[in-house]
């Protein structure tokens, strides 16, 4: 179904939440600061079977027994997950939040009405993607920060696999601050048969992101733009450093270029997930170069940070410090997810608040 769903959830009642440890210094006399993270769920399903064997797994009567206990479990691990992810200059949490890992818009409306992240009031944005697993992109927002102006979604075809389906791009335009921003909210193709024989896909991902925010500036040369998802890929792989063309300098990057602050992160030895003992950082937030300073945009980027908060992590070894996932090896975990999730922070000159 190719539509967009724009939700709010306005019951109010009490939240309960854990306090996030920032690792990004934010000055609170520099004028407001804004949050924009990204989060995959890792299969964020209801439990009812609408998708045939795709589908059958996330039911009861499926492989992992899935039922309204364990979706609840995860629904509210989820939403605290999100409801941590504050700091001393954004109390708040984030304006902005991209989700990959969700199978339709049901499960985004009870995620956002899900105890802990009631008394937010976030609202979202859904479109159904045609995936053959069924799951989706969409964005979640603070409606108090972030005012939704314009919505678009962007299928990729791969000309040499014009068979090949996968998630669709979800570009979403918007009044942040006093500046009007766009986020390309992505989940691209998986590394599921080798990670080079399944790199043209990656490439061809980016390639429409690239288009997209090729797209937006030819209609407004000034708008500074934001990739974000779970690339499948890491920020010096090609997908990333070629095709997109996201650098690890910022003073190496023009207005109309892009700045991937999760390059250096990494070669720091920290990543949002691990496979095989090695983490890797799929899950970026890749920034606009006009969000740089002395750019003229009224938002300026100020950090980036992986939000490995304790809570979030497996205790026990060998995969002590790893993302405290839902299931592995056929047992329910009462985790999170596979992924940590990832912020940047924008600050808004105070002039223009």
């Amino acid at each position: 179904m190719n539509k967009y769903i724009l939700g709010f959830v306005l019951t109010i009642i009490g939240i309960a939440t854990a306090g996030a440890t920032n690792h990004v210094t934010l000055s609170e006399d520099s004028g407001k600061v804004y949050g924009v993270a990204f989060y995959n769920l890792e299969n964020l399903f209801d439990t009812i079977n609408a998708n045939g064997r795709y589908d059958l797994e996330f039911s009861p009567e499926g492989a992992r027994k899935w039922d309204t206990r364990k979706y609840n479990i995860k629904l509210n691990n989820i939403a605290n997950a999100i409801a941590g992810l504050v700091s001393k200059a954004t109390p708040g949490g984030p304006a902005i939040i991209g989700i990959a890992e969700v199978e339709n818009e049901s499960v985004v409306a009870d995620l956002v009405n899900a105890r802990p992240l009631r008394k937010r009031k976030l609202a979202y944005v859904h479109h159904d993607s045609p995936d053959l697993r069924g799951i989706d992109v969409a964005l979640l927002y603070d409606p108090e920060q972030f005012a939704v102006t314009g919505v678009e979604a962007h299928r990729l075809f791969v000309e040499s696999n014009p068979s090949f389906l996968t998630r669709d791009q979800l570009c979403v335009s918007g009044v942040l601050g006093s500046d009007t921003i766009s986020v390309i909210v992505n989940h691209w193709p998986s590394r599921l048969g080798g990670q080079e024989q399944s790199e043209y896909l990656r490439v061809a991902a980016a390639g429409l992101s690239k288009s997209i925010a090729d797209s937006i500036r030819s209609v407004s040369p000034l708008r500074p733009i934001i990739i974000m998802g779970d690339l499948n890929d890491d920020p010096q792989d090609k997908s990333c450093a070629e095709t997109i063309g996201a650098r690890r300098n910022a003073y190496d990057v023009p207005p109309t270029g892009f700045y991937n602050p999760w390059w250096d992160i990494l070669a720091k030895g920290k990543g949002t997930l691990t496979y095989k003992g090695k983490w890797n950082l799929f899950d970026q937030i890749i920034v606009g170069g006009m969000l740089l300073p002395d750019n003229g945009a009224a938002l300026t980027f100020m950090g980036a940070e992986v939000c490995d908060l304790d809570f979030l992590k497996q205790k026990e070894a060998p995969y002590t410090g790893t993302p405290h996932r839902t299931y592995a090896g056929g047992r329910f975990l009462y985790g999170y997810s596979d992924h940590f999730p990832t912020q940047i922070y924008l600050r808004s000159s105070k002039k223009q608040d």
